[in-house]
């Protein structure tokens, strides 16, 4: 007689893999059910992600229960059978393992775990430390999960090797037919043209309760099949013409009639800067994770007393926004003033790692002496490659800091880090030519490790966010009183700016809130005043270059401002996810994947009214434009310096 012993095994993993991710998508609903709004939007989750968990499931054990039906007894098939053992067994605790991590994640970055998840899979070095240090207790749940999930899995399988005793061919045959058909469904779950994506069974402004529709699994397969398609991530928003792409960031970044020159280089133009006495210095302080929302003169929490009182002494803009979540996005628009896009970064990407548009690029064709100064391994998220391949002569890391007195998870303490730029600074002021330095700090960070070396109103739970956003405000403060005293003062020009925010997060298709910064200029010649036009991460290169009376030909699409930007010009460009909001002074676009675009109006904080998009064509077409600029320019090497 022929018997599915094989089969009902697998049965068996799919009910359970079915429990394992119904009841993590329950807990989640239940911590959450104030963002997820009632028990009609939790049956949606639950209905649409009963969907979701099929596909999973077919990507999981389509090939088990194939191997199901032939396994017939013999030697070969028990070699079969054992890798069979393996495979349900390890996808059980990788179901496990993912939904169990997810709750930690969700903390950090509320939604689950995606693209990033896969990112911070390539530095074990620094993640490690990072979990080990503030986040015991998911390394406590991580590893019971893991347990527990291979206790499960060897327990289902219960009896050895699998086999079955051999049946008619055309049986198997018939039942194989069957299953793959019925496992392609479930994949595929559509009749439609194009198979699942995340899209079909999103339903909410709130990217978390989307999020929560999915399971991890799922969530990082998908992120991974993405980064292996990036190519055609453009496809997220709707094509346009080449041309049409290129009339849109033009007509964009077009500030003072000044023509563009050139087709190879679509945006290349001359720049003449505001400033034409010696060249400056230029010093961009990036701060790690320092959003307006901890900023006391921007209206936020009182964690910043130092930035505050140096925002009443230089040009200071209260409605500046960063492009996108990551410190490679943020280094992407500070020091290349690249746009945002559904990709990577370009700090990531293969590309981009040698003749691609910086400013360290440019500034050494204007005989600058060019470097960047981090208190980790600058080896993180490809800093060091994408830096040594575009321009930058001097990298000053971890590795090359003198006797540091305090090294935490992410590396040096911020007093190390500005310790090591001051001595920089004093040397390289004594040389003929004029610096360029990116210093980029670490200490407010998870797990916020940092010395007592620099007093501040600390809290008592000293492991704390907050208590991080002051030891890095405090640090910052001595090392401006110490280099306002300093020979290389007068004829440096200081951006003091954030990467972006810390734990970007809400219930809007785009939370815009999340990515207000504060942004302040200092230096010799630099005159107090506040400016509160609308601005992104990638004006400030080109307004650098214009107060360092750096002249020259650029492909920089930022405005520079120190001079008029028209209302109706104004704009910032935010990439949360997969989603990518034109930001006007008083309207938003938000471009979805593959969905249709969204028209609000915002306060500056939040997205307000939604308006009647039909009505905004011309807006969304380009927003549209500006989205995939960013693709097209990296695919083609439009963005670079001319030959």
């Amino acid at each position: 007689m022929y018997r599915h012993r094989a089969l009902v095994v697998v049965a068996k993993f799919i009910a359970s893999t079915l429990l394992v991710l119904t009841a993590s998508r329950l807990y989640l609903c239940t911590a959450y059910f104030e963002r997820v709004g009632s028990f009609s939007s939790a049956l949606d989750i639950a209905i649409n992600g009963f969907r979701v968990d099929l596909v999973l499931i077919g990507y999981l054990y389509t090939v088990p229960l194939l191997l199901g039906i032939w396994i017939s007894e013999g030697s070969l098939s028990r070699v079969f059978g054992r890798i069979l053992m393996f495979w349900l067994v390890l996808a059980l605790v990788l179901v496990i393992y993912m939904e169990v991590v997810t709750p930690p994640f969700i903390l950090e970055y509320d939604t689950r775990p995606n693209r990033l998840f896969i990112d911070y899979l390539a530095y074990p070095q620094e993640v490690s430390s990072m979990l080990w240090q503030g986040y015991k207790p998911a390394i406590l749940w991580a590893v019971c999960g893991i347990v527990l999930a291979t206790y499960w899995g060897r327990k289902l399988l219960s009896g050895g090797v699998l086999s079955v005793n051999s049946g008619a061919m055309t049986r198997k045959l018939r039942m194989s037919i069957l299953m793959v058909l019925v496992c392609t469904l479930a994949i595929r779950s559509s009749f439609q043209h194009r198979p699942f994506n995340p899209s079909m069974v999103y339903f909410s402004n709130d990217n978390l309760v989307n999020a929560i529709v999915l399971n991890s699994g799922y969530s990082v397969l998908y992120a991974l099949y993405n980064t292996s398609s990036e190519a055609q991530a453009s496809e997220l928003y709707g094509s346009m013409r080449d041309a049409d792409v290129i009339a849109s960031v033009r007509d964009g970044a077009d500030q003072s009639g000044v023509r563009f020159e050139s087709d190879d280089i679509p945006t290349l133009r001359l720049h003449q800067a505001s400033y034409q006495g010696r060249a400056k210095n230029i010093v961009i302080l990036l701060q790690e994770s320092l959003g307006a929302r901890y900023v006391g003169s921007l209206g936020g929490e009182n964690l910043t007393p130092n930035l505050d009182a140096l925002m009443e002494n230089g040009w200071r803009f209260t409605n500046a926004y960063a492009t996108g979540t990551r410190s490679v996005r943020g280094i992407e628009a500070i020091f290349t003033g690249f746009s945002p896009g559904p990709s990577r970064s370009v700090v990531k990407l293969d590309k981009s790692q040698s003749d691609f548009f910086t400013l360290a690029a440019f500034l050494k064709k204007q005989d600058y002496f060019t470097q960047f100064i981090y208190g980790g391994e600058s080896h993180f998220d490809n800093m060091k490659s994408f830096f040594l391949g575009n321009g930058v002569e001097d990298i000053r890391d971890l590795s090359k800091f003198s006797n540091p007195r305090f090294v935490g998870s992410w590396g040096a303490s911020d007093q190390d880090l500005y310790e090591e730029a001051h001595q920089q600074f004093q040397r390289l002021n004594r040389r003929s030519q004029p610096f360029f330095s990116l210093v980029f700090s670490t200490s407010n960070h998870s797990p916020w490790e940092f010395p007592d070396s620099c007093p501040a109103n600390y809290t008592a739970e000293r492991a704390s966010r907050e208590n991080a956003v002051r030891y890095a405000d405090c640090a910052l403060g001595e090392f401006i009183r110490r280099a306002e005293k300093s020979d290389y003062w007068e004829n440096t020009v200081f951006l003091i700016i954030a990467d972006h925010d810390s734990r970007v997060s809400g219930s809007n298709l785009v939370p815009i809130d999340r990515f207000r910064i504060p942004a302040l200029i200092l230096g010799g010649g630099i005159a107090p005043k506040t400016d509160s036009r609308l601005v992104s991460q990638i004006d400030f290169p080109t307004t650098l270059l214009s107060l360092a009376g750096v002249s020259g030909r650029h492909p920089l699409i930022g405005f520079d401002l120190t001079r008029d930007v028209p209302v109706a010009k104004q704009r910032a460009m935010l990439q949360y996810g997969d989603h990518f909001s034109w930001l006007g002074v008083d309207r938003a676009v938000i471009l979805r994947p593959r969905l249709a675009p969204r028209v609000y109006t915002h306060d500056g904080r939040h997205l307000l009214e939604e308006l009647d998009s039909d009505r905004y064509i011309d807006d969304i077409v380009h927003a549209r434009g500006n989205a995939l600029w960013s693709n097209l320019a990296y695919a083609r090497g439009l963005y670079r310096l001319p030959d």
